[in-house]
């Protein structure tokens, strides 16, 4: 189930967090997660007590990191990586997106936490199961990994174009009767339920998947959505995982 936490101003799984493991998908509240200065107070000015916060510099890949501390500093940032993965404690592992899909994975046996940013060239390349299979090498067993698919456009406003609809239907033929619809003469492809399907088909069970129930672009008020703003008042939000 996904609920709003008044307090640190954002969404979060009831599978994911409890009183080991905090996480959150944010909200325009927390600031346009772009800058890092924003990043830092707000965790700062929370709850939360963390060593370190991790972000990535995310370049569209499926580039997946396994963290260690390299440096003492708060803040430490990966370099041409869109997912990240580690056993590391109070250590925030961090992603932005404005529309894209932000996921968090837990075991909470094996005490392997990660979270990966997908947009439609992540979601084609299968980022989700390349972090499945990263969390596995880590120790995880698919049994005890928990996911929480966060908020994203939905199907509703996101239409593309033949060439990228072929892209997908290339990789995805059976699920293209589930991820595509056109409507008003336009494509639409749902990304959140395609991640939904290959988190299924790298066997992850379907209780221990939970999903975003809102698109970006439609709610205005909570979040930003680079479709909708464009230029005139884009910004990211701020997704987050961490073990006490």
């Amino acid at each position: 189930m996904i609920i709003y936490d008044s307090d640190l101003k954002t969404f979060y799984s009831t599978l994911i967090s409890d009183n080991n493991y905090v996480s959150g998908f944010g909200t325009k509240d927390l600031g346009d997660a772009r800058y890092v200065e924003n990043i830092v107070n707000y965790f700062s000015g929370s709850y939360i007590s963390y060593k370190k916060i991790v972000t990535l510099e995310q370049i569209h890949s499926v580039n997946i990191a396994v963290f260690t501390p390299l440096v003492t500093d708060q803040l430490e940032k990966i370099n041409e990586t869109d997912g990240v993965i580690t056993k590391e404690s109070q250590t925030i592992l961090t992603v932005k997106t404005g529309d894209c899909i932000p996921i968090v994975f837990v075991d909470k046996k094996n005490k392997v936490i990660g979270i990966s940013h997908q947009g439609w060239r992540g979601s084609v390349k299968r980022m989700a199961q390349k972090m499945i299979e990263r969390m596995i090498e880590a120790g995880s067993l698919k049994k005890e990994i928990v996911v929480a698919i966060g908020p994203s456009i939905g199907d509703c406003c996101y239409n593309i174009e033949e060439d990228r609809y072929y892209s997908f239907l290339e990789e995805f033929d059976g699920y293209s009767a589930k991820i595509f619809h056109r409507r008003g003469g336009k494509l639409h492809l749902n990304l959140p339920l395609l991640n939904y399907l290959l988190l299924i088909e790298a066997g992850i069970e379907k209780k221990n998947i939970d999903f975003f129930p809102f698109c970006t672009r439609c709610d205005k008020h909570r979040f930003f959505s680079f479709r909708r703003d464009k230029k005139q008042d884009y910004g990211e939000m701020i997704s987050f995982v961490m073990k006490g």
